[in-house]
């Protein structure tokens, strides 16, 4: 194949392999045609740039897209395996968090006292089934039968001696008796009731002498304490005055060698006492509680 004028050319293509490059056609002297190469790789040099470019442009995307991934991975770890996000300062994921609580301090608890001092704080239902329940008492190694009951606002008439003017004066509201016995002796305690504490104490006080509580018989007693000798008590407890009247049931006069008639006292004082008191002390805590 000649490469003169007017022969067949080959066309050029620096991007096909083993194209034929383009000679000058006019030449005799198979010169080649440097116009026609530089022009050729102008465009070449053109043609890269703008892949190179394009590469450029693809390779940013590509790097975007995989820190992209990079984030959503490593949020879904820490979803996945259940460890703690968002933080507060300080607690870590690792340690323990210990809840913190403003102090507290718990209200002092009420006197029981004060419940029973005055019949405007004293507003829990009282009678002699609740002063003394059941049927009998127990206290150390003692059981004694529980006998009548009485109760009347009336005071001076369950009353002897002095006690009847003592208990009108100081404003008695309502006198509440019950009657304990055991082997022969008999005892009637006598619950008085005023509106303040200084009103009981005043009749504790003015009853210490000559005064007594009427003994109550029935149910199982006979009459006692009408004409012999018998020991007499009397105490006081916020707005209660309480008494006791201790005797033989035969008749007997009591002298100071009776012991067991004084223990009998004692028992029945102390338990009136404790029941006055438990009066208080379940008021003042349905107060807190309530």
């Amino acid at each position: 194949m000649s490469y003169g004028q007017g022969g067949p050319q080959s066309q050029w293509d620096p991007w096909k392999p083993n194209s034929q490059q383009p000679w000058a056609s006019g030449g005799d002297d198979g010169t080649p045609d440097w116009a026609a190469l530089a022009e050729a790789s102008e465009t070449r040099t053109k043609r890269r740039k703008l892949l190179f470019i394009g590469g450029g442009a693809l390779a940013t995307i590509a790097v975007g897209t995989a820190v992209a991934m990079a984030v959503v991975s490593a949020n879904g770890k820490n979803s996945a395996s259940g460890n703690p996000t968002n933080l507060p300062a300080s607690a870590s994921a690792s340690g323990s968090v210990t809840p913190s609580f403003a102090p507290t301090s718990a209200p002092p608890p009420l006197d029981p006292k004060e419940f029973i001092a005055s019949a405007a704080k004293d507003k829990a239902p009282i009678s002699a089934d609740s002063l003394f329940p059941g049927t009998q008492l127990t206290t150390g190694n003692s059981v004694y039968e529980k006998g009548a009951t009485a109760d009347t606002t009336s005071c001076a008439s369950a009353a002897g001696g002095k006690l009847p003017q003592i208990l009108t004066a100081n404003g008695c509201t309502r006198l509440i008796r019950v009657t304990y016995s055991k082997d022969g002796i008999a005892a009637t305690v006598g619950v008085a009731l005023f509106d303040t504490q200084a009103e009981a104490t005043k009749v504790k006080a003015q009853a210490a002498k000559n005064a007594m509580v009427r003994s109550l018989s029935g149910k199982g007693v006979k009459d006692f304490c009408n004409a012999a000798v018998c020991l007499t008590t009397a105490n006081s407890v916020g707005r209660y005055a309480y008494f006791t009247t201790v005797g033989f049931t035969d008749g007997k006069n009591v002298t100071n060698k009776d012991s067991k008639v004084f223990d009998t006292g004692n028992d029945l004082q102390q338990f009136t006492f404790n029941q006055i008191y438990r009066r208080g002390q379940a008021q003042a805590s349905a107060a807190t509680n309530g």
